[in-house]
């Protein structure tokens, strides 16, 4: 059975692909999203941080310069998505406070904090006082931070609702999982359903975070280098009425990382593990219990708080952290996957410059060093493993 022929097919239902439909059609593109269940990916599983600035690390130079301008994007993309729908993507300019436990975790905390200002991205150094000031359920003997107004956030399970609001809209939804990609002669023809329905299309997307590198029928050359990097991630929730927290809380325990992300409905994401282990999403007590202890460290009333979710996601990684982007050697086939920890902050520039590639054939300048072609000889040896 063919059913009517798309323009483009994209494969993946999270933000990144939902995203391309709305720009793509949007510029008049004829889109079919292929997703047994849009949304509910790494998508549903994340924490919502806009945090170019707190996210950057040595070595990462080229992708924090991605990742301003993905932040920059985002309040014209929220505006325009929300005036749309008339649904609330819950963005938050209220910035993020960094702090250290104690002299070690704050030594580390500076040399990035200098790194970062040495880029010319701003990060304010505070003392355990101010930071106190800032946040007063800090517990008193934090020893120091770092505030970054310039980072926010999003209620990434609302872009999710929203985005999907306003393709189902524009385009067609089909909730099935892609068996094969169709290529003949080196070039796309489009993708075989699971059900064995034919999408035909001239252009196909691959936006199917870790999961995009087992799809089938993709040519080795074209088989993007991602892999699963798990996640575990927990949510809270105290009375709105008292809120713990003004604004996003990332920290260093004694060197362990971790972040509370406080929603204005009372919601606290606490996050988050990272960790190879292949597609396994299984919560484990001991990273729940690594997760409370350290946000217990820092702010002591996280224990009145309600828990009530726990969940695992799978963050696709790439072999430099930094996501793989623009057309393949495959006439046609497009890739935009391996987003990483990034994927939330990155939708609005990839959305935007992918939709721009589908229409016109080029490349926005933005994700030039992000080319699939970066990774030709890890691609060619890839072989179809997932």
């Amino acid at each position: 059975m063919v059913t009517e022929s798309p323009d483009a097919v994209i494969v993946g239902g999270g933000l990144i692909g939902l995203g391309i439909a709305w720009q793509a059609s949007g510029l008049g593109c004829r889109v079919a999203v292929v997703d047994p269940e849009p949304g509910k990916g790494a998508s549903w599983a994340a924490a919502g941080m806009l945090a170019p600035v707190t996210e950057a690390h040595f070595g990462e130079e080229a992708l924090i310069r991605l990742n301003v301008a993905g932040a920059a994007a985002y309040p014209a993309f929220v505006a325009a998505l929300e005036a749309e729908t008339g649904l609330s993507c819950g963005y938050r300019d209220c910035g993020t406070l960094a702090v250290g436990f104690d002299a070690d975790d704050m030594r580390g905390l500076d040399d990035l904090a200098g790194f970062r200002r040495g880029l010319g991205l701003e990060a304010e150094r505070l003392s355990g006082r101010e930071c106190r000031q800032m946040e007063p359920a800090l517990v008193p003997g934090v020893w120091g931070g770092v505030h970054v107004a310039t980072d926010h956030q999003v209620d990434n399970r609302r872009l999710v609702r929203a985005l999907l609001t306003a393709v189902t809209r524009r385009a067609a939804i089909v909730r099935q999982r892609a068996a094969h990609v169709l290529v003949e002669r080196g070039r796309v023809r489009g993708v075989r359903l699971d059900d064995g329905r034919v999408l035909p299309a001239s252009r196909v997307v691959i936006a199917a975070g870790c999961w995009s590198r087992g799809i089938g029928g993709l040519p080795d050359p074209a088989r993007p280098p991602v892999r699963p990097v798990k996640g575990q991630i927990l949510r809270l929730r105290v009375p709105t009425a008292a809120p713990l927290l003004g604004r996003t809380l990332r920290w260093l325990v004694q060197g362990s990382p971790g972040y509370l992300v406080p929603r204005a409905d009372g919601e606290l994401v606490l996050g988050a593990t990272s960790e190879e282990r292949g597609f396994d999403v299984e919560v484990t007590a001991g990273a729940a219990h690594e997760l409370l202890r350290d946000a217990h460290r820092l702010v002591p009333g996280i224990s009145e708080a309600a828990l009530i979710e726990c969940r695992a996601g799978l963050r696709p990684g790439s072999p430099d952290n930094g996501p793989i982007l623009g057309q393949t050697e495959v006439d046609g086939l497009v890739l935009a996957t391996g987003h990483h920890r990034n994927g939330v902050l990155l939708t609005p520039l990839t959305a935007r410059a992918i939709a721009s590639l589908l229409m016109t054939g080029r490349t926005d300048p933005l994700i030039a060093a992000f080319s699939p072609s970066r990774f030709s000889g890890v691609m060619s040896g890839a072989g179809a493993g997932g």
